[in-house]
């Protein structure tokens, strides 16, 4: 991924928090000799050792998992993004956009009969914290939950490189900077508002 060195987004504690709060993710990798792209919750953890690592599942139906071992892996986390119009500006410009954006690459490993449930026991009870009526796989009769299991293929990925991308007007002074702020947080786009909310948060730091 091009990230511009303003861009540039180094802050582990901040980027953690960001994977977690955007866990739908893409999963890329190649089938065939072409890109293919699985879109699926993705969650961070750490293995036995301490080491960051991140797991998922995918249907056995869904070819890709059968050449995932052959190449790397990447992994896209997206999070809020918004329109920056260039009339927000006190000088002519173009629009442009602004974004927060996570690539992370590593190999993976596929994950079965006990490590696999486990995996799906995580990733239910993650989900299903604080809501009314929560489910959980210990909860499911166990011939059903084995049915599903037959189809379903569980991956854990050792992260070799993260690359973070915040791209938040940060070329911008601050005059026109907080231009942006004041229109982002007068749209009726949640995400507008939230880019908003991470270009404030910026000045603080």
């Amino acid at each position: 991924m091009y990230i511009h060195p303003k861009n540039l987004w180094e802050n582990e504690t901040e980027i953690v928090e960001f994977i977690k709060n955007n866990p739908f993710a893409t999963l890329v990798s190649e089938v065939n000799g072409r890109p293919w792209a699985t879109h699926i919750p993705i969650m961070l953890s750490k293995n036995k050792d301490g080491e960051s690592i991140l797991t998922t599942h995918i249907a056995k139906a869904n070819v890709q998992w059968k050449h995932l071992s052959k190449s790397e892996v990447l992994v896209i986390f997206q999070g809020p993004h918004a329109y920056i119009s260039s009339s927000w500006y006190n000088h002519e410009n173009v629009p442009t956009w602004n974004y927060l954006a996570v690539h992370i690459y590593g190999s993976i490993r596929t994950l079965e009969g006990d490590k696999l449930m486990d995996h799906l026991k995580s990733l239910v009870d993650n989900f299903e914290d604080g809501r009314p009526n929560r489910v959980s796989v210990e909860g499911m009769s166990k011939s059903y939950l084995e049915s599903q299991l037959r189809g379903l293929i569980g991956i854990e990925i050792t992260i070799s490189e993260v690359q973070a991308n915040a791209k938040l007007s940060q070329n911008r002074d601050m005059e026109n900077y907080q231009s942006i702020i004041h229109h982002l947080e007068s749209s009726t786009i949640s995400a507008d508002q939230e880019v908003a909310r991470e270009m404030k948060q910026r000045i603080k730091n």
